[in-house]
């Protein structure tokens, strides 16, 4: 059996068919049309459609998106492809392609990815961290995701960061969410950059900080110095309460290699033991985490369901 595996973006939609090894058998990619609704569920059915031939006996169908999926009501919320909101996703799809789907965020499907066959594979508990554009993360115990009432398991980017203390992080940061010292504002690249530009009246990106950093720059080291701390901090109450075996990193920052080195020293200081034996570890399959886990979807639901069932 193929299994397809959709990654919606803002700006692009990915699609992946891989095996049941996981060997990707076809990849395409084609621009989101956010016009509309309709306009949207067209250019994915189509898209869907023009891969059915390279399947002729068929494919499961797991989709990723940058928002949630009401368990109540089976409707999209907090997507950033705004024609999605309010909508049952899930069951216009179902109609439309004559077969059931299955849907979840995008980092839980990065989570995922990296649990069934990537860097977390073999640990009982992962967490899965992005850390590029915003801060987003998933769960997977045992090979399943974590979900709950409100589908926002591992959304710790919106948690407070933790002992925040303007002597030491600077001025209060408001939230696109509408609160305020969010841990998205810290470690996120977008974060990382504005508020380093913010003090020292620059334009750089993440990179270019990161760089300067890595040159000795006294500012831009400072900076650096400073997010691995609110990053260690942030990850120390995750560890506290979950206490995962591993944490695989994704996202832009996840390729800074000093993270790998610098993350579990500094976290020690903050975790109620004497010592941080949870692995740190890179994505194995770095943006290509979200689409692959969305094509294993369907199979580890129906494993879930087998293993309840029996």
């Amino acid at each position: 059996m193929l299994h397809l595996g959709l990654d919606i973006g803002g700006t692009k939609m990915e699609a992946v068919l891989l095996d049941d090894a996981g060997r990707v058998r076809l990849r395409e990619r084609r621009p989101t049309n956010k016009a509309s609704y309709q306009e949207f569920i067209d250019n994915l059915v189509s898209m869907i459609d023009g891969i059915r031939p390279s399947a002729p006996d068929g494919f499961t169908i797991g989709i990723g998106l940058p928002g949630a999926i009401d368990p109540h009501s089976g409707l999209i919320k907090n997507c950033n492809c705004l024609v999605l909101n309010g909508e049952n996703l899930q069951a216009t799809l179902a109609q439309r392609t004559g077969q059931p789907l299955f849907l979840a965020n995008d980092a839980d499907c990065f989570a995922l990815s990296e649990a069934v066959d990537g860097a977390g594979a073999g640990y009982p508990t992962v967490f899965g961290v992005i850390v590029g554009t915003g801060c987003g993360g998933g769960v997977v115990v045992n090979g399943q995701l974590l979900s709950g009432p409100n589908a926002i398991a591992g959304e710790w980017g919106h948690n407070p960061l933790p002992v925040w203390d303007p002597a030491i992080d600077g001025p209060a940061q408001p939230c696109y969410c509408g609160r305020e010292n969010c841990i998205e504002r810290f470690i996120s690249g977008t974060g990382f950059s504005q508020r380093f530009n913010l003090t020292q009246h620059a334009e750089l990106d993440a990179q270019a900080i990161l760089a300067a950093a890595a040159d000795h720059d006294a500012a831009a080291l400072a900076h650096y110095q400073h997010f691995i701390d609110a990053f260690a901090r942030s990850l120390a109450s995750v560890i506290n309460i979950l206490d995962p075996h591993v944490i695989v990193l994704g996202g832009g920052l996840s390729n800074v290699e000093s993270l790998y080195s610098d993350l579990p020293t500094a976290i020690e200081k903050y975790l109620f033991s004497a010592e941080c034996r949870t692995a740190i570890v890179k994505a194995k399959y770095g943006d290509s985490s979200g689409v692959r886990g969305a094509a294993w979807l369907p199979t580890l639901s129906k494993k879930h369901s087998e293993a309840q069932s029996g």
